[in-house]
């Protein structure tokens, strides 16, 4: 059931490039594949979002270990379920990624993980020092994520403990953050400096 990932002529496991009228943008991306087919290779992606070059950034689930923060690049292939750096929920292994494995590696990974909700790029100028910076809602972390970008790398610089699963994160029009804690009574937070 986790092999459609890596079928070239499914789209489970990928992410796809379209027209506004639902066509494949250009003349796809991997060889042999469906012509809508950007990356393949994914588990379960959470959260997507485009940095100031235009780069498009994608957070997914891993197994029981291996969350990955990828730069989604045209034609790679992230792995899954050949590669991952978590194991199967039950205890089962998934052969870690090595660096000649032929697959795209993870800008970052998480063991033990964050479990991410969504994301988002900060762009506003309310927080001094946060503009640039990927904020990813945590669920299992129970915490907002702050990573820097340099270039096609990853860093988590902080983790902000919100004492609950965070499912969303978006920026508010003025700069605040809007925070979504999940499950039932979870609230719906503005956050702003103070």
């Amino acid at each position: 059931k986790m092999e459609p990932s890596q079928d070239e002529q499914s789209h489970l496991g990928k992410i796809v490039r379209l027209e506004l009228d639902g066509t494949p943008a250009g003349d796809g991306a991997i060889d042999g594949a469906l012509p809508d087919i950007w990356s393949m290779g994914h588990r379960n992606i959470l959260g997507m979002d485009f940095d100031a070059q235009g780069r498009l950034w994608e957070v997914e689930h891993g197994p029981a270990g291996g969350d990955e923060l990828n730069l989604v690049q045209k034609g790679a292939n992230y792995g899954w379920p050949l590669r991952s750096n978590g194991e199967h929920y039950d205890g089962g292994a998934i052969t870690d990624h090595s660096a000649d494995d032929g697959f795209a590696k993870a800008a970052i990974g998480w063991t033990p993980v964050i479990a991410p909700g969504s994301m988002t790029f900060y762009t506003g100028d309310l927080f001094d020092g946060l503009a640039g910076n990927l904020l990813i809602a945590g669920l299992k972390s129970q915490a907002i994520v702050r990573v820097a970008i340099d270039g096609e790398s990853a860093t988590e610089t902080a983790r902000y403990d919100m004492g609950a699963r965070i499912r969303e994160i978006v920026e508010g029009p003025d700069g605040a953050l809007w925070v979504l804690e999940d499950g039932e009574g979870g609230r719906l937070l503005e956050l702003r400096p103070g």
